[in-house]
């Protein structure tokens, strides 16, 4: 089972918090934002939401 990630770009301040915590790189900061650019990795541990201040991210199983 995998999982979908989403980074809401008009809430991600790009403070790359989501990229130091994730265990399986799924995050890379481009333009300043956040981006999940390795998505098919992620856990579902949402570790990254929980360190997301402006709660721009969103997992979701599929």
């Amino acid at each position: 089972m995998g999982y979908s990630v989403t980074v809401d770009t008009d809430k991600c301040v790009g403070c790359g918090e989501c990229v130091d915590v994730c265990p399986v790189a799924v995050y890379e900061i481009k333009d300043g934002k956040s981006e999940p650019a390795n998505s098919e990795e992620c856990l579902g541990c949402e570790s990254c939401i929980e360190v997301c201040e402006a709660s721009a991210i969103v997992v979701e199983e599929n």
